[in-house]
């Protein structure tokens, strides 16, 4: 996929953001902007598809104001990324939790990886219900779900979460990815942190072994597992629930407050953590009255020395961006912008990045 050309530009994933990621909002300029030299070239990225929707929309965007440097995104999920880069098939990887200990040696050590993170968002838990507009969640009682002991909608657990509310006794129908995924390290980190007893038999990390469910291949199939299926519950990045008309829960956050996905949610969850880093980063089940719970940083994964100078300085210099000016595109599709001092660190960690041992980043 060449960003460049709008025919071409939305992804099978990104399809239904067709209207924002190619011209819907924003500006665009039929020329390059005078800049100075970002180095040329096309990048190859792969990974998460949580972000998908975003870098679609920025990568499009910087691709008018920079004709010289193209952007060929595979959203094949966290794990895939990962693995990616660590064979040196991409410029780049994404994910939605950092690469650990493990992972960093088999790419090179710490002295050859660098880590930052991108863009913030939430995960929504979509729900299809037949009569059900509108529901009521908490972490136990999701985890119940998905470890398989809560199997109708008219539990008793659920009802007495959704005073007045009429919930029919159709069967749960428990959605989850099947491909290794930040979003579902997110979505596991947040279940450990509510719940004992997942915590004691699926834990966390970006693939495991799910007790209940049917599994779907990123955000996009689990969104849409939901949509066809009465019954169905999934986790899936906002963007998508509200691209695809999907229904979302209100979760119970740590501070008692039923809240709807959201930008200020995200924002409010992110407050709860300073200095951010890949040893450092989970936002889940935060304190405060207005954060949501299932909340998250996407990352991006770039190697510290860059041996081609001009795709170099197309790697940085495009990143430099996204986590700058870039961040204006994600507002429409849900995502919220970094937190002044995690930008900081985002560009920090650009300044990191060499090549013929020299800084490319210097300001």
């Amino acid at each position: 996929m060449r960003v460049g050309n709008l025919s071409k530009c939305v992804t099978a994933a990104a399809a239904l953001l067709i209207a924002v990621a190619c011209g819907g909002t924003g500006s665009s300029s039929s020329t390059p902007a005078p800049s100075a030299d970002v180095g040329r070239g096309q990048l190859q990225g792969a990974g998460a598809t949580f972000p998908e929707p975003f870098y679609t929309r920025a990568f499009y965007q910087y691709n008018q104001d920079h004709s010289q440097v193209s952007v060929n995104y595979q959203a094949i999920g966290s794990g895939g990324g990962i693995q990616q880069f660590t064979k040196g098939t991409v410029d780049f990887g994404a994910s939605d939790v950092p690469m650990n200990a493990t992972e960093v040696a088999a790419a090179g050590g710490d002295a050859s990886v660098v880590q930052l993170p991108t863009i913030l968002g939430v995960e929504a838990m979509a729900y299809n219900v037949s009569g059900v507009d509108k529901l009521q969640l908490d972490g136990p009682t999701i985890a119940s779900i998905y470890l398989g002991k809560i199997k109708t909608w008219n539990d008793p657990a659920i009802k007495s979460l959704n005073s007045g509310a009429t919930l029919p006794g159709t069967a749960i129908t428990v959605v989850h990815r099947s491909d290794g995924s930040g979003t579902t390290y997110a979505f596991t980190d947040y279940l450990s942190k509510v719940s004992p007893d997942w915590k004691s038999t699926v834990g966390t990390g970006k693939s495991v072994q799910w007790p209940a469910g049917v599994g779907a291949q990123g955000n996009t199939g689990v969104g849409q597992g939901v949509k066809t299926t009465d019954g169905a519950i999934g986790y899936v990045e906002y963007a998508y629930v509200v691209q695809s008309k999907l229904q979302a829960a209100s979760l119970k956050n740590q501070a008692g407050k039923f809240v709807q996905p959201s930008l200020a949610g995200a924002t409010a969850a992110a407050a709860s953590l300073k200095n951010v880093s890949p040893t450092n980063f989970s936002i889940t089940d935060s304190p405060g009255a207005a954060a949501y719970p299932i909340a998250s940083y996407s990352w991006v994964i770039v190697h510290k020395d860059q041996t081609d100078v001009n795709k170099g300085k197309a790697l940085v210099y495009l990143w430099k961006w996204v986590v700058t000016s870039g961040q204006q595109y994600g507002k429409d599709l849900e995502y919220a912008p970094l937190p002044t001092d995690t930008q900081t660190y985002s560009l920090n960690q650009l300044k990191t990045v060499t090549n013929a041992g020299k800084a490319i980043l210097s300001s």
